[in-house]
């Protein structure tokens, strides 16, 4: 071998040694970074893939009613609850070897990058549907190289920590389909007014088209880009194999019908009860953080649209257009407290403040019954009389004095029995029963019907002066309806998560506070609000609803200053309401006076109408009889009252009315010390928050 030979062989040996050496370098550097990156992905763990999701409200129905969400309108769905037509028509267009690579399509990338330096500009992109998810997540959308490098992060973590499914059901429910409309659920129902798992091919391959460019390829705005985009995705699943020519023609021509609007919206109803639902999912319900944050959450609710509609609409009916009275209703379910309607104003764009369930108002009257119900406990009956005269109560040791007055200063001079007291709204008895029974009873009884307001000890709080929250006000009176159990307000059944999985459930039982028997005497005492046989010095407080009243209800209007109340019930429907000016102004308008007596009749009648009428069952232990109303003595021919009265076993009266007896009074009450009386503020209840 020549020198020349020699040197050429030592360089091509040189040369290959290097070339080896190079391969092994190379080799060693990617064999080094793709460990490095597989310790990477494995260390720092799974990218969190968690993206905030749309809260759906039902009904009672299970229906929805409502939508909450953060920004983004999206309902996620398992890839099982997905048309397959969606996921074969996105991976045809977004990326064909999903399935085969490992995050990166390095062929497409190297074709994008030859396309790009011969245009002199970005003209084809090579993201894959991995990347794209990446970029969804965590990234903004940004051209850079430290977003693009920083994507590639996110891409490695995602393919080795989660199986392409995941990965594919997480692109699908993320990525932005225009019109707010985020994943392909939300974008399924706003397009076409149907779930995903519903979608045609023709529907489903037009869907697929649109986040290239969601504006752009709107079927809403730009009907014709989207179709042409339709057919090329359609030709593109015919040469990945997944459908056939026969099918794509089909598709092809299918007439296409765009709805283009966001289910939910137009059923969204009550929206102070949808406020004060999320209030307690919040608060009472102490849902963890990540639930309230993420959302996708399914709340089933109590509430009952039909009921709820007819609230709002007598409302209108009966509330003037020019007056700024204010309202705040609820209706229960006497038998689990379930809230079925609530109004907590006029106007919720006006104001969103919750008159229900936010403020704290005066009671007036209608917290009689639940002191005429302790009363009942220590003996009293329907025929225990006390006289009702101008009376001035003295208070902390005589040092001051009250004197409460009756509607229209009037007074019978004489005495009358519980069942008429509380029919006439008698005031002097109301506040003799509180000073015999002792100061602490009715705020010990208060508590027991659910109030958590204190109610103060003074003589004035008999007549309801002490403050309350409206919607146990009105919820207080299911224990009358409901044998002497309470129930607490329910505005939430259950609360699930998108995949189903229950993190709540409402299993509140009733709780009996009450002997059945005197909440059955107390409830049918009620009933006379609407029976003239009680009339005395004063009308019966309800008798100007007997002519719209159809059926039997135990009920008590209440009256301050400020604040007009009605609140009543029948065995399977409680329904109360609060009317007063939000600045706490004298009510002195007589059309304005008359809203919550009308508002409640009118929702009671049509919310049972077609329902059997019907009335409470008496317990063992209570007896009937015929009684005279105004001497509290079994009724006969020589008295002109009668009304059929209950009593506890063996506290019934047993004499009859003779006609001319001249009846006392069983004795002056022992009257306990009070304190200072609260009178009724002529400014009205106070709020305890006005507003957010």
């Amino acid at each position: 071998m020549g020198r020349i030979e020699r040197r050429k062989h030592r360089k091509w040996t040189r040369a290959l040694r290097y070339s080896l050496l190079s391969i092994i370098l190379i080799i060693g550097v990617f064999t080094f970074m793709t460990v490095g990156l597989y310790f990477y992905a494995k260390t720092t763990g799974p990218p969190s893939v968690a993206v905030s999701q749309s809260n759906l409200i039902y009904s009672i129905e299970d229906k929805p009613i409502g939508e909450r969400n953060f920004g983004e309108k999206r309902y996620w769905q398992s890839l099982e609850n997905i048309a397959p037509d969606v996921i074969d028509a996105t991976i045809a267009i977004e990326d064909r070897k999903f399935y085969k690579h490992s995050g990166f399509d390095y062929k497409r990338i190297a074709g994008a990058i030859v396309a790009d330096v011969k245009a002199m500009a970005k003209v084809q992109g090579a993201s894959t549907i991995s990347q794209q998810y990446a970029r969804n997540l965590h990234l903004s959308h940004e051209k850079t190289w430290t977003r693009k490098f920083n994507e590639a992060l996110y891409t490695v973590r995602l393919e080795w920590n989660y199986d392409k499914d995941k990965i594919l059901e997480g692109y699908l429910n993320t990525i932005y389909y225009g019109h707010g409309a985020y994943g392909i659920e939300a974008a399924s129902q706003f397009y076409f007014g149907i779930p995903a798992k519903e979608l045609t091919l023709a529907q489903a391959a037009m869907l697929a088209g649109v986040p290239k460019s969601p504006s752009g390829y709107s079927p809403v705005d730009h009907f014709e880009k989207a179709k042409e985009r339709q057919e090329l995705i359609l030709s593109e699943m015919v040469k990945n194999g997944v459908i056939s020519q026969a099918d794509e023609s089909r598709a092809i021509s299918e007439k296409l019908e765009i709805a283009a609007t966001h289910p939910h919206t137009a059923e969204d109803i009550a929206p102070y009860f949808q406020d004060a639902v999320w209030a307690e999912l919040e608060g009472k319900l102490g849902l963890e953080p990540h639930y309230l944050k993420y959302g996708g959450l399914k709340i089933y609710t109590t509430l009952d649209p039909k009921k709820q509609k007819i609230a709002e609409e007598v409302m209108a009916e009966v509330v003037p257009e020019t007056s700024d009275i204010e309202v705040g209703f609820a209706a229960l379910n006497p038998s689990n407290g379930y809230v079925e309607a609530l109004i907590g104003g006029r106007d919720y764009e006006a104001s969103p403040f919750n008159r229900m369930t936010q403020a704290v108002r005066q009671p007036g009257s209608t917290l009689k019954p639940i002191l005429y119900t302790a009363a009942l406990e220590h003996g009293f009956t329907p025929a225990t009389t006390m006289v009702s005269e101008q009376t001035t109560f003295s208070y902390d040791n005589g040092r001051g004095e009250y004197s409460p007055e009756n509607f229209n200063h009037k007074f019978a001079n004489d005495a009358i029995t519980l069942a008429q007291a509380i029919a006439i709204s008698d005031n002097i008895f109301a506040v003799k029963t509180h000073q015999f029974l002792g100061e602490k009873t009715l705020g010990e009884i208060g508590k027991r019907f659910g109030l958590t307001t204190k109610i103060d000890h003074r003589p004035a709080a008999a007549l309801g002066t002490s403050e309350v929250v409206p919607i146990q006000m009105v919820n207080s009176y299911n224990l009358f309806a409901n044998g002497g159990n309470r129930t607490e307000p329910v505005l939430v059944r259950r609360v699930e998560t998108s995949d189903g999985k229950v993190i709540y459930e409402n299993k509140e039982k009733p709780v009996n506070v009450v002997d059945p028997k005197i909440a059955f005497v107390m409830a049918h005492m009620l009933t006379g609000t609407f029976d003239p046989a009680l009339n005395d010095y004063s009308t019966v407080t309800g008798i100007t609803l007997l002519n719209e009243k159809t059926r039997e209800y135990g009920a008590k209007s209440g009256t301050t200053n400020s604040d007009q109340w009605m609140i009543g019930f029948s065995p399977s429907l409680t329904a109360g309401i609060w009317t007063g000016y939000d600045n706490g102004q004298e009510i002195t308008l007589s059309e304005d006076k008359a809203v919550s007596k009308l508002m409640w009749i009118r929702f009671m009648e049509r919310a049972l109408e077609g329902s059997k009428e019907e009335w409470l069952v008496p317990p063992d232990g209570v007896v009937a009889v015929n009684m005279d109303p105004h001497t509290g003595m079994l009724s006969s021919d020589q008295c002109e009252g009668e009304r059929t009265a209950y009593f506890v076993n063996k506290t019934e009266p047993i004499e009859a009315c003779s006609g001319d007896v001249d009846f006392e009074p069983p004795g002056e009450p022992v009257m306990t010390p009070p304190e200072e009386p609260e009178e009724i503020d002529s400014e009205g209840g106070r709020w305890l928050d006005r507003w957010f």
